[in-house]
């Protein structure tokens, strides 16, 4: 009887902490759950190919990222657990958020939609009536179109378990939505380890950036909530007295602290404005916007390193070029 080959202590090691993804299921191996699995309860990139395209004909063929997030989980009924799981790969943002970045993604891709500087998404001319979009056909287009490319280059694909399987090589930043780049990325592991002056202090310079002024920042304790103060002036005429609280926050805020911020509001303050690193539960954002009491006005991570990126601060843009290969083959 042969005999089978015993488990190396050095091949088990290589076998911690490992990640693999099996059907949108992550199965982690290690430490003493040898097999524990994780279901991923938002919709996948494939199953928002459709909703994503049908939330913006709704929207009247144009929306921003969180206009077509909300009208996602609105026309598809989606429970709180789903909303507000955040992505195994990045604590700061939530699974459906990074699917729905894919999904766009494709669509783009397939030219169903296009993006503007300010990350407004229209529907382009050829789909503005509606089309019955196959999500299979949608994402193939951009594998083999990768497919192509990667050949004529001689670059090799790497099979990477924290982004869809679509024939796009491992760390080729031209090839990933935007909110999900490896630069935004290390950014927001950046901004984490900041400093909590030093973070209120970049707040208020983003804000200044914004259109605030007199624009301060509270004593580094004893300021009860409130990390700092200024002024909205709109269109010149209308003034706001604004209050603003900021937290380096891994996973997501939810309505507890928002309903804290608020009570920490005097009479004298109009708006508030809650920065995070992280991201917000549905919760947090009902209890925000929640009619009769003042509103907040929230500033996740992905949308402060969107500011942070608008005006330059502590990031410069690098210009390159995409060469399409296509074109040089069948001139």
């Amino acid at each position: 009887m042969k005999e089978e080959p015993l488990l190396l202590l050095s091949d088990l090691q290589k076998l911690i902490n490992q990640v693999v993804l099996i059907d949108y299921t992550i199965i982690i191996l290690g430490g003493d759950d040898m097999a524990r699995t994780k279901k991923i309860l938002a919709p996948t990139y494939t199953e928002l190919i459709v909703p994503t395209y049908n939330a913006l004909l709704k929207l009247g063929g144009s929306g921003t990222n969180n206009e077509i997030y909300e009208q996602v989980i609105k026309d598809m009924k989606l429970s709180d657990e789903a909303v507000d799981e955040s992505h195994l790969g990045n604590e700061n943002q939530t699974e459906l958020e990074y699917q729905l970045a894919w999904a766009r993604t494709y669509l783009k891709n397939f030219g169903v939609i296009v993006n503007s500087a300010r990350s407004v998404w229209s529907i382009t001319s050829n789909y503005t009536s509606g089309a019955n979009l196959d999500p299979k056909e949608v994402i193939a287009f951009t594998a083999n179109k990768n497919a192509k490319r990667r050949a004529a280059s001689g670059k090799k694909v790497v099979n990477n378990p924290e982004k869809p399987d679509d024939g796009i090589a491992e760390n080729d930043e031209t090839e990933y939505p935007e909110e999900i780049k490896p630069w935004r990325q290390r950014l927001s592991e950046v901004l984490q380890n900041m400093d909590p002056y030093g973070f209120e202090r970049l707040a208020q310079r983003v804000l200044r950036e914004c259109g605030f002024t007199q624009v301060e920042v509270t004593k580094k304790s004893g300021d009860g909530g409130i990390d700092g103060t200024g002024k909205l002036k709109i269109n010149g005429i209308f003034s706001f007295n604004v209050a603003f609280q900021c937290k380096r926050y891994k996973g997501a805020v939810g309505a507890g602290d928002i309903r804290d911020f608020r009570g920490s509001l005097t009479t004298d303050i109009e708006k508030g404005v809650f920065i995070t690193t992280g991201s917000f539960t549905k919760a947090a954002k009902e209890e925000a916007s929640n009619p009769g009491k003042q509103q907040i006005d929230l500033i996740d991570g992905e949308e402060f390193i969107n500011k942070i990126a608008k005006y330059g601060i502590g990031v410069r843009e690098v210009i390159t070029y995409e060469i399409d290969e296509d074109f040089f083959l069948k001139i």
